[in-house]
């Protein structure tokens, strides 16, 4: 149930969407505790992306956005509900799906090239030699990372590390990429170039991106929906903003538009309304 940009959802009204690219539904995970009882993470999520679609969720922290992420890409299960891909369970990690961390998770004994080669080896098994490299080439090249691509991680930026894990991300042509925080511990200039880098790549080379982020102003100039969850413990889908804005986006003008103004201070006050939850 996908809402226009400024209309407000009861959290105990929200319905199962109808199926999209990806779709979870009715997905609960829950930690059993030493008494006896269960820690309610996520209390009856109901979402579907589609396949060209960028995503961000957006909450406080506590709210179980990286563990919602985490099903999504297989290194954790529900403890109920159903999460699909082309209507497919998800049970595992899988070669479709990739992940992009916050922390760069980079081989130090490996170079730049190495470290996305890697992934191509591991995925693309039957591609030959020549095909390999050709697609480490046009990955580390749609980042601009070719002038380092014999260099290690501990000689280059963190900007350039993170910008080393989009490249090996895309470079084995999953059908969904997920995005954990992936520019939260960057200088804010750094930050802003490299949210232009992806939109630009992913503008290019459409996919269904899912994304979690504390800003709401990245959400808003990288993302068609935000999707805004509740305190945790037992954390839901609040509500979804639709964001209107055309790709590709220009962030200078879109500082310019009021109804940009108009989503953002909508996001803030469901943000500040939450807020509250021990972090």
């Amino acid at each position: 149930m996908t809402k226009s940009s400024l209309q407000t959802a009861d959290t105990n009204d929200r319905q199962p969407e109808t199926a999209g690219f990806l779709t979870i539904e009715n997905v609960t995970k829950a930690y059993p505790t030493g008494n006896g009882g269960e820690f309610v993470v996520l209390d009856n999520i109901n979402l579907t992306v589609e396949a060209n679609q960028f995503v961000s969720l957006i909450g406080h922290s506590g709210c179980g956005k990286s563990t919602l992420l985490k099903i999504v890409a297989g290194l954790e299960r529900s403890t109920s509900g159903l999460v699909t891909l082309e209507g497919r369970e998800i049970r595992k990690p899988g070669s479709d799906r990739m992940m992009v961390f916050q922390n760069y998770s980079l081989l130090p004994w490996l170079t730049v090239r190495e470290n996305v080669r890697l992934a191509v080896d591991e995925v693309l098994k039957d591609a030959s030699r020549a095909e390999k490299a050709s697609l480490v080439n046009e990955h580390l090249a749609m980042v601009k990372l070719m002038p380092a691509a014999n260099k290690y991680p501990d000689e280059i930026s963190g900007g350039m590390k993170q910008r080393v894990g989009i490249a090996r991300a895309l470079a084995i042509r999953p059908k969904m990429l997920l995005m954990d925080e992936p520019f939260g511990a960057l200088d804010a200039l750094t930050r802003g170039k490299l949210q232009r880098q992806v939109l630009d790549i992913w503008e290019a080379h459409r996919q269904a991106v899912l994304m979690v982020t504390h800003d709401v102003d990245e959400a808003l100039y990288m993302s068609d929906r935000i999707v805004m969850m509740t305190n945790g413990p037992a954390a839901q889908i609040g509500e979804i903003l639709d964001v209107p804005f055309a790709h590709p986006r220009d962030r200078a003008a879109l500082r310019e538009n009021p109804h940009y103004y108009e989503l953002r201070n909508h996001a803030l006050n469901f943000l500040d309304q939450h807020f509250g939850a021990d972090d």
